[in-house]
Order: structure tokens, then C-alpha cells, then sequence
């Protein structure tokens, strides 16, 4: 899915007004020095706006490869866009000193607003072949084994909620050990959402229902094949076989956005990557939806059994 320069030029210009608001409130909040005290600010020979733009155009392409991507689509095609670009060993070095920026750009601009209707689940992000976990260097304190619907996998595990409209409201980047169920992985994800919670059978706790109940969220789940038969609203069992958006997004951050790759050579730049595929998903022009209003028209007040 490319864009036109039109659209790159539109999501720098986002971005640049950002980096301008962001580091204004960093001059304000900051504490001032002694007078005679001399400090080094020297500007970066590509804005942090730069480096940002290119790194989220990245998961608008078909590249698989940042490397190649840069080197032969950035630099060749769009030098007249960014004509101050840095050899490739130097752009890498600086991508990760724009990580505070890009979370903050992520949460301020990027997210969507909870409705009351909210979707939930995980998705596996494995870092090598299983063959070769003990191998690996890049990743050996930080990642671990996990198994997901697929098999087991060496790497980390990435938790979304999203609305009904398909717009992110917030995630969060575990070990691939990780309960679906945690309780810091909850309190995390759970800040601004409010109303029903859809989610697959293996978020099933009894634990986690009464806490989330008690934070005015109502988590709705379909029953695993040992559990009784219960009554549930037509509406709510229509939602439930919604869930489809947010694998929808799963599938799009990994098949269209390349949030899964084998090739890091760095913690610090496979978060940046993380990041900008988020990023990169607010972006896109078509998101997986539901119409609401057609779920509601006839349903009112009805109950169904949910099996």
C-alpha cells in the first residue's frame, strides 16, 4: 500500500508541529541553569520530524528489508523530499534517540477515543526461528518462549484494544510468557476504557471480571466447551462475533504493516519498529469497522443463549 508524496508531505507536517509543541513544554518544564553556564545544543543535520516520517512511510511499502528501503527507495525517490538525508549506519544510530517522541506522538495523536464498546486481544511477535533460539544474542534477556494458536515462539507478545471503529485506543509489549490475564498488563491497557469489553475465551477469570466490574468495565467472552450454557443479550452476543476487527488489525499490523520480521540487530530499534507500525496503522485510510446501528436496529431488550 504506497501513498502519494502529497500524504507524506501531510503526516510530516503532523508530526513537525508535534516536535514543535513537544519541545516547548520541554523548555517550560525544565529547570534553568546558572547564568555563564554554556551548553551544547547543536541542531541535528535531519530534524527528529524526519526521521520519524521516514520511519512510519517504511510500513506504507512493500519492503521488507529498512535497509534496502532506504537505501534504494528513500534515497533515490524521495531526496527531493528530504534533501538532507544521513548515510544509512548514522540514520540507524539516531532512530532510537526519537523514542520518547514517537510514544508521545502515539498517545496524543495517534489514538483513538473509547465509546464504550471495546475490542481485545493479543497478538505473538516472534524474533527468530525456533530453531535458532539459542543461538540468538540480540534478544536472549529480554525475550522468552510462548505459545500462541500457532505453536510455540521465541519473542514478545503485543496486547491492542481498539473501538468499533477500529481505531487503537492503547497496547502494551510483554514477554511472550505473559497471561492474557495479567493484572499489570490490565491496569495498563484499561486507563480510558469504560463500557463492555469484547474478548476471546482466553481472557475466561472470574478474578478478572469482578475488578474489571468494579472499574466500570463489563468484559464480555464466549464459553469454552466444559462451561454451562448462560443467557446473554442478542446485542452483546452480536458484538461478540464481531471480534473480527481487531484480528483484522492483528492481520494488517503483520502482513501490510511488517511488524514481524526476523532481522533485528537491536532492542532499542525493534521498539522503534513496534512504535512506528502503530503509527503507521493510524494512517491508513481504510480501518476494519462495524456498523453499530444496524447490530442495534431490532434487538433491543432481546436475550439469546450463548453456547
Amino acid at each position: 500500500m504506497e501513498i502519494s508524496k502529497n500524504k507524506i508531505t501531510e503526516i510530516f507536517c503532523i508530526i513537525d508541529d508535534f516536535c514543535q509543541e513537544y519541545d516547548k513544554e520541554i523548555a517550560r518544564m525544565s529547570i534553568c541553569e546558572p547564568d555563564g553556564c554554556k551548553h551544547r545544543n547543536r541542531k541535528w543535520t535531519m530534524s527528529r520530524s524526519e526521521i520519524m516520517t521516514i520511519l512510519i512511510y517504511f510500513h506504507f511499502n512493500t519492503f521488507r528489508n529498512f535497509k534496502h528501503y532506504y537505501l534504494f527507495y528513500v534515497k533515490v525517490h524521495l531526496h527531493d523530499l528530504f534533501p538532507k538525508l544521513l548515510s544509512y549506519n548514522r540514520f540507524v544510530e539516531l532512530e532510537s534517540r526519537v523514542a520518547v517522541e514517537m510514544m508521545m506522538f502515539l498517545q496524543l495523536f495517534c489514538f483513538g477515543r473509547c465509546t464504550g464498546i471495546s475490542f481485545i486481544d493479543s497478538t505473538c511477535i516472534p524474533v527468530c526461528h525456533n530453531k535458532r533460539i539459542t543461538r540468538n544474542k540480540v534478544f536472549r534477556d529480554y525475550a522468552e518462549r510462548g505459545k500462541s494458536t500457532m505453536g510455540w515462539y521465541f519473542g514478545f507478545k503485543l496486547h491492542l484494544i481498539c473501538n468499533e471503529r477500529g481505531e487503537l485506543l492503547n497496547f502494551m509489549l510483554t514477554k511472550a510468557n505473559v497471561d492474557d490475564r495479567n493484572t499489570d498488563v490490565f491496569n495498563g491497557l484499561s486507563d480510558n476504557v469504560f463500557g463492555k469489553l469484547f474478548a476471546d475465551k482466553g481472557y475466561i477469570s472470574h478474578g478478572l471480571f469482578e475488578r474489571l466490574f468494579n472499574d466500570g468495565i463489563e468484559i464480555v467472552t464466549g464459553l469454552k466447551c466444559n462451561m454451562k450454557n448462560k443467557i446473554m443479550p442478542l446485542y452483546d452476543k452480536i458484538l461478540l462475533r464481531k471480534r473480527s476487527v481487531i484480528e483484522t488489525i492483528n492481520d494488517e499490523l503483520k502482513n501490510v504493516a511488517q511488524l514481524v520480521h526476523s532481522r533485528h540487530r537491536s532492542v532499542f530499534n525493534f521498539v522503534m519498529n513496534v512504535l512506528s507500525v502503530l503509527a503507521a496503522y493510524s494512517f491508513f485510510e481504510k480501518k476494519p469497522s462495524i456498523n453499530i446501528d444496524y447490530c442495534i436496529e431490532n434487538v433491543d431488550g432481546q436475550l439469546a443463549v450463548i453456547k
